[in-house]
């Protein structure tokens, strides 16, 4: 089957999926609703299901006349459900046989009396309802098959949409947490929780516009909503012992057997929970799934109020201090979707304990993990000159392993009903080492025989150490919006490591220079502290105006001691590039801002002054008796204003202004030399100042809960101060490019989003469609003179969703990605680059309880100015069956990437330098597995089963 039949297939799968969506209606309801004492109402939910399995298939809301009408309806007998409200629900039967049009006339709603309530809400209970921009859905009227997971289930649910990778849009807004039984899950992350609780243990799912962590702390509206999805689990899920083993293996591709093994075992009641989790696999899954992951950490092992960085409401990030990229995460690695790239070995393993109660709440874990990577990729560079374009080719083996432990604890004690102390601790140990061997050939387009090659060989050991902790301390007063908040923080990242450089280095014969020969070790031992503290307080003025005043306080020591040694000279010490360096960063910020808050305006402005001081010195040697120094004092006022106005009916407004501060980061300070790629050598620069960004936004949200019709669109623009670039010299001889961080001011970006969502075929069919137009500035030195990079990027995505049926669902998905780049030094060497990506996700259940799921995606990569044409095609698909009475096992068969074109490629165009990278891969192959569910699923089908 040829790449262009395929693509013909999924194009022609959506134009029928959209056509039978787009059947025209046959019959129209219409009525009026009251009260009993004929006072119309707005916004009662009206819905129509079938009587035969209750499946929802038509719904809509009363406007303010108390009409509704609701159209397309099918010829048949409907069950017609109106709720409002402090109403008693009204429950008819009525059927569409001949009149176009059924009007009942006027529906009057009777009151609830409160002894009834309780009652009214346990036999009534509606599919669908509407309080303002809540919205709650019964999951009994959303029929999915049993075992799907949660993500599944929010695909049926009308007003919420969910892309390929999992994230979540409601009622037109980014979800932002999933809870579950109104408790945090997994931090910020909702994926973590939709993507692998199944969709059978829960009751019902909440949408409602959530204020921020900050606003709940301080007690102050700061007019900022987040979407938060609210999942309510069954009875028999909330206690008892579950787990899940797996086992699977396939013959010999790719020179090696595949196989699989995971397992995990899990038991908690309301107060307790602990989980063990254990896998091995030869499949490129170097770190846990998302369903392994919430197994093995629980639902409470992450709250709110763990922000200790304290400073303007809702957020508003001025200042990021205390990183690096020396930072490594402390967290536990998570695989996602992606089956990356290379070739991997991986084991893991863990277990969890958590503790839940009024007062306290413990989470606690501990992680090991153990990969081995294996990559051969080649790659092309092209850095453009002011005359002339620099062209670099790179084969690259690599052989990588690491091993990692990772402890992490988390305290939460309500001290009394006013104070709470909170204690966050995360710990990570890891061993590395990674061997390197680079083949490169760099040459002038207008000399390309005049080549310079290098052959490098690295060998890498590492080991590393981080431990970030917190303690923080919150305090609500009597008088209502008053509040105190103190942390203190502790964080030190250590490393250790040793690179042995083997490099030889054959310059053109004409440049008449001697070729080059290294051979080296490299001793790096690097320890970065700091100590941080803050404070808040909320003041109420008046009351609907409040003062929000904070400080931070934060002291960072640098200490790095790098020892090169020339292994061809009895190890002697390499001065040159040599270097011990000690840093002190001092932090002070001081900042304060007014709120308004009043009919659904939030306006707040404010500013902070803050300081940074930076005392170093360094040299070749500790030992040297002249030390260079580094004084430096940067002080800066922070302006912020943002403003929120909620225009009623589901219509939203905001914008702000704000300024983020960012330091350099201590691998950039470091004045070292590094030639580790002898063509490409790095220089830090000690006298870099903090990064300022000005930035501005405006965006729009409306919701539609009649027709759930979403639509959002925003602007943003951002300047950039001080801006951190990488100064490039390349010399025209020896073609080695020498880098340096430097600071430029006149960076910018701008960018436009836009997005619209509605149902096709209620319940049935819903199509989505979104861009956004990105244009950026980039000043980059290159040679003495200052090249600007223009950038424009846009982007067109289109999605269709058809779940018609409960054995049949279908997704499909076109995105188109353009990226320009002009450069001004070398306008010949402008490019395109063009990423377009289809993709299809098909699951059916035949006769004979046989599940079958199969995804396709097709990836073009172009980029016409260098020849680059990588098209990729990844067609997967399995078969399944469920045995036994309780449906507990599964035995499936797999087959990946069944046309053997897997390949990781990358491309990219921007600063002065385009370039491209394609990545051998895990290709086709295919897997006999069983698994044995503790629990127990029964027959479903499952959207993506077996492709994680």
């Amino acid at each position: 089957m040829t790449n262009r039949l395929l693509v013909s297939i999924l194009i022609w799968l959506c134009v029928v999926g959209t056509t039978l969506a787009q059947t025209p209606a046959r019959f129209t309801l219409q009525a009026t609703v009251t009260d009993t004492l004929g006072t119309k109402l707005n916004g009662a939910t009206v819905m129509l299901q079938t009587v035969k399995d209750s499946v929802l298939t038509n719904y809509g809301r009363s406007v303010e006349t108390g009409v509704f009408t609701l159209k397309g309806i099918r010829r048949g007998t409907y069950l017609l459900k109106i709720t409002y409200v402090g109403m008693m629900p009204l429950s008819q039967t009525i059927s569409f046989e001949t009149e176009p049009t059924l009007d009942l006339g006027t529906i009057k709603l009777k009151p609830i009396a409160k002894e009834l309530y309780e009652v009214v809400v346990k036999t009534a209970r509606a599919p669908l309802t509407i309080r303002g921009d809540t919205v709650e859905y019964d999951t009994r009227a959303f029929k999915v098959p049993v075992g799907s997971t949660v993500e599944d289930l929010l695909r049926k649910l009308p007003g919420v949409m969910v892309d390929r990778d999992g994230n979540i849009r409601a009622q037109g807004q980014e979800v932002k947490r999933v809870t579950v039984d109104g408790k945090q899950f997994f931090g910020d992350d909702p994926k973590a929780a939709t993507k692998n609780l199944q969709a059978e243990a829960i009751s019902k799912v909440q949408v409602f516009s959530d204020k921020t962590e900050q606003a709940k702390l301080t007690g102050v509206d700061d007019g900022k909503k987040e979407k938060t999805l609210n999942l309510e689990l069954k009875e028999e899920f909330k206690k008892g012992g579950f787990g899940k083993i797996t086992a699977a293996g396939g013959p010999a591709t790719n020179l090696s057997e595949r196989g699989e093994v995971r397992g995990n075992y899990n038991k908690f009641d309301k107060k307790q929970q602990f989980a063990v989790i254990g896998l091995a696999n030869n499949t490129n899954q170097t770190g846990l799934s998302w369903a392994d992951y919430q197994d093995f950490r629980g639902s409470n092992s992450f709250n709110g109020n763990d922000n200790a960085d304290f400073g303007f409401s809702g957020g508003g990030n001025v200042i990021y201090f205390g990183g690096s990229d020396d930072d490594e995460n402390t967290s536990i690695p998570i695989s996602g979707g992606s089956r990356g790239r290379g070739l991997s070995n991986n084991a893991a393993g863990g277990a969890n304990y958590n503790y839940d109660t009024k007062n306290t709440k413990i989470s606690s874990n501990y992680y090991f993990s153990r990969t081995r990577l294996f990559t051969n990729s080649l790659s092309r560079v092209s850095n453009f000159l002011p005359n002339d374009t620099l062209n670099t080719f790179t084969t690259s083996n690599q052989v990588n392993q690491a091993t990692s432990h990772r402890i992490s604890f988390r305290l939460e004690q309500q001290l009394d009903s006013m104070s709470t102390l909170i204690f966050i601790s995360n710990n990570r140990y890891n061993i590395a080492n990674a061997n390197l061997n680079n083949l490169r050939d760099a040459f002038r387009s207008r000399t390309p025989t005049e080549q310079t090659q290098n052959t490098t060989i690295n060998n890498r050991e590492a080991n590393s150490l981080a431990s970030i902790n917190s303690l923080i301390y919150r305090l609500k007063f009597k008088k209502k919006g008053r509040s105190f908040a103190a942390s203190v923080g502790y964080q030190i990242n250590a490393s250790d490591g040793t690179l042995d450089l083997t490099a030889t280095t054959d310059f053109p014969t004409s440049a008449s220079l001697v070729d080059q020969r290294l051979n080296q070790r490299q001793l790096t031992n690097s320890n970065v502290s700091q100590y941080k503290f803050s404070l808040l307080f909320v003041e109420p003025l008046q009351k609907r105006l409040f003062l929000e005043s904070f400080y931070n306080f934060s002291l960072r020591y640098d200490n790095v001691d790098r020892d090169v040694l020339n292994r061809e000279n009895s190890m002697n010490r390499i001065d040159s590039l040599s270097r011990y360096f000690t840093n002190t960063y001092l932090f002070n910020r001081l900042g304060t801002s007014l709120r308004w808050n009043n009919k659904g305006l939030n306006i707040s402005a404010g500013g902070a002054v803050q300081q940074f001081r930076l005392n170093g010195q360094y040299a070749t040697d500790q030992t040297a008796p002249t030390l260079n120094r580094i004084d430096r004092i940067f002080t800066t006022f922070i302006p912020n204003v943002s403003v929120n106005v909620d225009l009623q009916n589901n219509k939203y407004l905001y914008g702000g202004y704000s300024v983020r501060v960012q330091p350099p980061s201590s691998r950039d300070l470091q004045p070292l030399v590094d030639n580790s790629n002898p063509l490409y050598v790095t220089v830090g620069n000690a006298d870099l100042l903090p990064a300022l960004t000005h930035s501005a936004n405006v965006g729009y949200n409306y919701f539609n809960p009649g027709t759930f019709t979403n639509f959002y669109g925003g602007l943003s623009y951002g300047y950039n101060i001080n801006q951190i670039v990488y100064a490039q010299t390349i010399d025209v001889q020896t073609l080695i490019t020498r880098t340096v961080p430097r600071n430029i001011s006149g960076g910018q970006n701008f960018s436009y989003y836009s997005y619209v969502s509605f149902p096709l075929k209620k319940t049935k069919a819903t199509l989505d469609l979104g861009g956004n137009l990105n244009f950026g500035k980039l000043i980059t030195p290159i040679n003495g003179r200052d090249n600007i990079t223009n950038t424009t990027n846009y982007n067109a995505n289109l999605r269709l969703n058809l779940t018609p049926a409960e054995w049949l669902t279908f997704y499909g998905n076109a995105n188109v990605n353009v990226g320009n780049a002009r450069y001004s030094i070398n306008a010949s060497q402008n490019a395109q680059t063009v990423n377009t990506s289809y993709n299809a996700d098909l699951n059916v259940k035949i006769p004979g309880e046989i599940f079958v799921s199969t995804t396709y995606n097709y990836q073009l990569y172009q980029n016409k100015r260098f020849g680059f044409n990588q098209v990729v095609p990844i067609w997967n698909a399995s078969i399944y069956r469920l045995f036994g009475k309780a449906k507990k096992t599964e035995v499936r068969l797999s087959g990946y990437d069944l046309l053997n074109r897997n390949i990781n490629v990358s491309q990219y165009a921007g600063a002065n330098a385009v370039s491209s990278e394609s990545t051998i891969t895990l290709a086709r192959y295919f897997m006999l597995g069983v698994s044995y569910n503790m629990r127990g699923i029964k027959a479903s089908v499952r959207r993506g089963n077996g492709f994680d």
